[in-house]
């Protein structure tokens, strides 16, 4: 881009802070419901602001907005996808009867006292093995959450437990997207990267495990809902049955042979819809409003339950609200969002408006620290600019590879900060693809569970002691170590 073109950074911030202003204003007025189009409308009068300033003082060309808005749109294809299977696996595998079995047999296995840190624990054993965070949360999350609604704990709690241990195993999984995006941008050898991360990663992971067992203490179980009403409402509306577990099963040793996270969810939804029509055929009779239990009637329900919304009454209103699902057609919103937020993060990079941003941010780069909490700084920026992780990745490596290289510290010192600011934040930012996916699909909004994902919170404050006590970074020069 002509560098005459390049908005000083006080230009740059406008839209920035005329989007805050407008979010801050959709919040007020529609509150939760502000992600039905209210915080939409925001992105793009914000992208409107960003595009004005550009073409009239820049003279940017619209076409050079229309190219990187294509490139942006393409690059978050399959993402639409994956969330729109992630709307039907949601609906089959509870329609089908696998989460009201994990909910079932959950609450009566697991304690309340000690719920949050073993539900950190398994999500980051299963998105190690899996390498996503997504898929992860929307399959035992989603019953994870279930499981502490009968315990009677917080759900902002319970949210922040599920994605704290999710995104634990998808940052440090060598089949983890952000993992091989981190270290192939920073030409870093991904085991290498991995290892590396460690030394700011399980550090930060103990402590969350710490924060979640003293908390786990203090449950007051006087105050627990009543699991029985739990397991009665589930036993009495659901087949309840230990066969309904081949499906989290098989979909298991697809994530273990390493089969893609959109085949995954689709063929997971297809085999809860077949066990649908074997045990819970009266659910999608129900849902069909056709009490025949006619071919006509199963194939109705059955479709339901993968595009749209379904309820089930078990005689409980809590546990009704738990069990009711959106399908596809739940997901739309949030693809709406998406897709105005990535108008607004092409808007911002074809202007140069971030490129901008960011050079002012590395004009404080003086010594180890600042080159880290620089790096950390932009990655959290780029989350909450261009609304996806993986442009916020590439664009950080991209930026302080020079910087780095410079000053002689090594690559992987890169791309480790990088991970431990884009990777990890981008699910706080409740207008980012991470965001507002897990939002939706736990049904728990981004600032209700913000405070409670320790370890998300802990990974940037992590990286950026570690950087200041300088252990195990060096420089490639011997007479420069650190």
């Amino acid at each position: 881009m002509d560098e005459q073109k390049i908005p000083r950074p006080l230009v740059a911030i406008i839209p920035i802070v005329v989007l805050i202003a407008l979010l801050s204003v959709s919040l007020a007025l529609f509150g939760s419901d502000s992600l039905s189009g209210g915080s939409q409308i925001a992105l793009l009068l914000g992208t409107a602001v960003c595009v004005l300033i550009s073409t009239v003082f820049y003279r940017v060309p619209w076409k050079s907005f229309e190219q990187q808005m294509s490139k942006t749109m393409s690059n978050i294809f399959v993402t639409l996808l994956i969330l729109l299977s992630v709307g039907m696996l949601a609906g089959s595998w509870m329609i089908s009867g696998v989460v009201p079995t994990l909910i079932y047999y959950g609450v009566q296995i697991l304690s309340p006292r000690f719920f949050l840190v073993t539900a950190c624990i398994i999500c980051s054993l299963v998105s190690l093995l899996s390498g996503s965070s997504w898929t992860t949360i929307a399959t035992l999350g989603v019953a994870l959450l279930g499981v502490g609604d009968a315990l009677g704990v917080s759900q902002a709690w319970t949210a922040g437990a599920i994605i704290s241990g999710a995104y634990f195993g998808d940052k440090m999984s060598p089949l983890s997207d952000t993992t091989i995006l981190a270290s192939s941008t920073t030409r870093v050898d991904i085991f290498e990267h991995i290892r590396y991360m460690m030394h700011t990663t399980v550090p930060a992971l103990l402590l969350s495990l710490i924060i979640f067992f003293v908390a786990g203490l203090g449950h007051n179980t006087d105050e627990s809902l009543h699991i029985e009403q739990y397991t009665t409402g589930l036993a009495s509306s659901f087949h309840i049955s230990l066969w309904t577990l081949l499906v989290p099963l098989l979909t298991g040793v697809l994530i273990a042979r390493r089969v893609p996270s959109l085949i995954v969810l689709f063929v997971s939804s297809i085999m809860a819809g077949i066990l649908a029509l074997v045990l819970q055929p009266h659910v999608l009779c129900a849902i069909a409003d056709d009490t025949t239990l006619s071919t006509a009637a199963l194939t109705k329900g059955l479709a339901i339950t993968f595009y749209g919304a379904t309820a089930v009454d078990t005689g409980f209103p809590a546990l009704n609200e738990l069990v009711s699902t959106g399908g596809m057609a739940g997901m739309l919103n949030t693809i709406w969002l998406i897709i105005c937020a990535m108008c607004f993060g092409a808007a911002m990079v074809a202007s140069g408006m971030i490129v901008s941003i960011t050079r002012c941010i590395i004009r404080f780069v003086r010594s180890r620290f600042s080159t880290v909490a620089s790096t950390v700084c932009t990655g959290i920026f780029l989350n909450l600019t261009t609304g996806d992780q993986f442009i916020s990745i590439v664009l950080t490596a991209d930026m302080f590879k020079d910087v780095y290289d410079k000053q002689g510290y090594e690559p992987r010192l890169l791309s480790r900060t990088t991970e431990d600011a884009a990777t990890v934040t981008s699910v706080l930012v409740p207008w980012n693809t991470c965001g507002m996916t897990q939002a939706t699909v736990l049904g728990v909004p981004t600032l209700t569970y913000l405070p409670y994902c320790f370890f998300n919170l802990l990974c940037p404050c992590m990286t950026l002691l570690i950087a200041a006590l300088g252990w195990r970074i060096k420089r490639r020069q011997a007479d420069t170590d650190t």
